[in-house]
């Protein structure tokens, strides 16, 4: 009988296995080296760990609410880290960000907020490699002006390539400092 243990053949003898695996099989290489690249570097359906008391992460559902999920998860954490005066503007680019990846592509997404010293940075990560594109929106278009949102209202934005798509951030800068000074 033999078994197989992370594409190794091990031979079987009455019940034991032997300690000396046989060498994989071409097929068994290539597979864990496809299973490795395809593989996300950290789930998308679990939250990031938290570095500090400054970082917030969550994943978001491929579902309609999930805009209005991530409206309620920004304005909340901004009111506990008292910089409330970014949530409207906040709210709504977040708001963009993830329609616009609920719309154009697939799979898992995740919401990242991180707030270093009076700089907010909101991060969207999906499973999808294109940058967003920009696009002229008619005077009557109901869509098509997320980018220019972000150039108006966002201090800064931009779109990273990831090994596992993509993740498109913005950043706001804060009236006050945050409450606690151990921000970094």
């Amino acid at each position: 009988m033999a078994a197989w243990v992370i594409g190794h053949r091990t031979a079987s003898r009455q019940g034991r296995q032997s300690s000396r695996p046989t060498a994989p099989s071409r097929l068994a290489r290539q597979w864990a080296l496809w299973s490795r690249l395809l593989a996300p570097l950290r789930p998308f359906d679990a939250p990031r760990g938290c570095a500090t008391a400054w970082d917030a992460s969550w994943p978001l559902r491929r579902e309609l609410t999930s805009a209005g999920q991530a409206r309620r998860l920004v304005t909340a954490q901004l009111g506990a880290w008292d910089v409330s005066d970014l949530a409207d503007t906040a709210e709504l680019l977040v708001s963009e960000l993830v329609t616009n990846a609920l719309r154009h592509t697939r799979g898992p997404l995740r919401l990242n907020l991180q707030l270093r010293h009076s700089r907010l940075l909101c991060e969207v990560e999906d499973t999808e490699s294109s940058s967003p594109a920009r696009g002229a929106a008619g005077t009557d278009a109901e869509n098509g002006r997320g980018i220019e949102l972000l150039d108006l209202l966002a201090g800064a934005w931009g779109s990273v390539r990831t090994a596992t798509g993509k993740t498109i951030w913005f950043e706001l800068r804060a009236e006050g400092r945050p409450r606690e000074t151990s921000a970094p």
